[in-house]
């Protein structure tokens, strides 16, 4: 059983209200390279990753949406090998924290993603979904009480068509579930898909198999599905940052749940025994 305890009052009057994404506004999200709070990629720290991932991607001008992409799953590994996976309960940390620590979340992971495409010049927004709490089940079997019935999850999208003229088209958005190849190509790579069971992350499944939150891939009969979609709730539709969804909804947890639980999640690593996590029932 989910907990609605932990959901914090603005997202609770949304569910109740059976408002999804018509509720975010009408305004198409842009996307930016701007610095935000959260994406802060004129810190030193967000430089310097930038600048090595540069220096194995070979050329720091990205003139083609190949160039972009090929940068982008550079940027990917580095991020994977130098930010070490752990679960934590707080969405807004800059990311120049998270690279300071060393560790992060999943989304968090994403955010340092983010903030490295917007200092590259690449354009980023994000998607919102709200994710059925139910689907962390098999991460924390012995903790289903406090897994929360509704995870706001904030998915980028990146523009890596070069810019058209003033006036012209603007390029398709890449989603990070098509950062290492379309979906189809993905689902037929490997048999099977993200259990969300164990030590990898979506962060990390996104560079072998397909993540798919809409239902449109045909995945492979056996082995763990690559169509997500059930477990998806609400679309909240595309924002221009993720500072700006989890204003305008809230985080997963509410505050007071945050606090608590950060302490002990915050350094737990994702493939640590799960059993140890009941410490978090005590707090």
């Amino acid at each position: 059983m989910t907990s609605s305890l932990l959901t914090p009052r603005r997202r609770a009057r949304l569910r109740a209200s059976g408002a999804g994404a018509a509720a975010t506004g009408t305004r198409a999200a842009m996307g930016s390279t701007a610095p935000t709070r959260i994406l802060d990629r004129r810190h030193p720290r967000v430089v310097a990753l930038l600048r090595r991932i540069e220096a194995e991607a070979g050329s720091a001008r990205l003139v083609g949406a190949e160039d972009r992409s090929a940068f982008l799953r550079v940027a990917h590994r580095h991020i994977a090998e130098a930010v070490r996976p752990v679960y934590s309960v707080r969405e807004d940390p800059p990311v120049s924290e998270v690279l300071r620590r060393g560790r992060g979340s999943c989304s968090q992971r994403l955010a340092v993603l983010e903030a490295v495409a917007r200092a590259s010049g690449v354009p980023t927004r994000v998607r919102g979904l709200l994710v059925d709490g139910r689907f962390w089940y098999p991460r924390f079997p012995r903790l289903r009480r406090f897994v929360p019935d509704q995870v706001v999850l904030a998915w980028p999208e990146f523009r890596v068509a070069v810019p058209a003229p003033v006036g012209g088209p603007a390029g398709p958005w890449l989603s990070t579930s098509e950062l290492f190849g379309s979906l189809d190509e993905l689902s037929g790579r490997r048999a099977d898909g993200f259990s969300n069971a164990g030590a990898e992350t979506l962060f990390d499944a996104l560079s072998r198999t397909a993540i798919d939150w809409d239902g449109t891939t045909l995945c492979p009969a056996s082995g763990a599905g690559c169509d997500l979609s059930g477990h998806v709730l609400a679309d909240l539709g595309h924002f221009d940052s993720r500072d700006e969804l989890f204003a305008r909804h809230g985080q997963t947890l509410c505050a007071t749940a945050r606090l608590l639980a950060e302490p002990v999640l915050g350094r737990r690593g994702a493939g640590a025994d799960r059993a140890g996590l009941a410490a978090l029932a005590e707090t």
